[in-house]
């Protein structure tokens, strides 16, 4: 796993840590795991790779992995964001016959861009942000949206931050059944980030995509602890929802995970 993880966060360049001594409050904000600190000089790229794994066996065999990469450009008057992320659960069964097989019970893959012009008050901006998912097991299959809005920090302080957003959008989606769904929403997201102490951070963050056919929202609720200079644990745990899904399937579905992030 960590041969993984490294290989993972080879690709990108160096994040600040973003819990070690308690620094001065960020440049400018966004919905990220990105550092605090200023951007130092001569460097605008921050980048952290995360994963994790669960292996089991004896009455009950099986593999699931997560794994996130999220990268960050910081420049002068735009703040760039780009994610990818992958879950991924395979189990055995037993057939009648005795035989032993392999097989895939929860597949999921996104990616997402964002593009924010900072404003002339510090911790304004507007943006545009477009995002893919594709989760062969979900209430939808394919779902993606395009937005575009205006975001501001509701509160600053040394050891908290709050960040909301909100602007209109349209989505595309294929629900499980293969129906095609598409319509305009309007998007609102909010994000708070604690440093709860030198060697600890909560982060708690919600969005919220609403159309006449479906609403759509995604939260997650965060700790991240310090091992090193380069390396946290982090327990999560995030739910997807659409209030619109075939019968077969439920509105929600959730997902908790410990996960080693590396930064460098």
């Amino acid at each position: 796993m960590f041969y993984a993880l490294a290989l993972a966060g080879a690709a990108s360049n160096a994040l600040a840590d973003d819990t070690g001594d308690v620094p001065d409050p960020p440049q400018s904000t966004y919905f990220t795991q990105a550092p605090t600190k200023p951007i130092p000089e001569g460097s605008n790229w921050y980048t952290s790779a995360e994963l994790g794994a669960i292996s089991t066996s004896g009455n009950t065999t099986g593999t699931s992995v997560t794994g996130k990469i999220d990268a960050r450009h910081e420049m002068k008057n735009w703040s760039n964001e780009y994610i990818v992320s992958g879950y991924f659960k395979e189990d055995e069964i037993v057939n009648d016959d005795g035989s032993r097989e392999r097989t895939r019970s929860a597949q999921r893959y996104s990616v997402s861009a964002k593009a924010a012009y900072k404003l002339l008050t510090d911790g304004n901006r507007a943006f545009v942000l477009g995002s893919h998912v594709n989760d062969k097991f979900g209430a939808y299959t394919r779902y993606s949206s395009l937005s575009v809005g205006y975001g501001t920090q509701l509160m600053r302080r040394e050891d908290k931050t709050v960040d909301v957003e909100v602007g209109p959008g349209y989505f595309h989606g294929e629900n499980a059944e293969g129906g095609i769904e598409s319509g305009m929403t309007v998007r609102g997201a909010a994000q708070l980030r604690w440093r709860v102490s030198p060697s600890a951070a909560f982060s708690q963050s919600i969005s919220v995509e609403r159309s006449t056919a479906n609403t759509h929202s995604i939260a997650e609720t965060a700790l991240s602890t310090k091992i090193n200079g380069t390396m946290q644990m982090k327990a999560a745990f995030s739910a997807r929802s659409d209030t619109n899904v075939p019968e077969d399937k439920k509105n929600t579905d959730t997902q908790t995970s410990l996960t080693l992030v590396y930064s460098f």
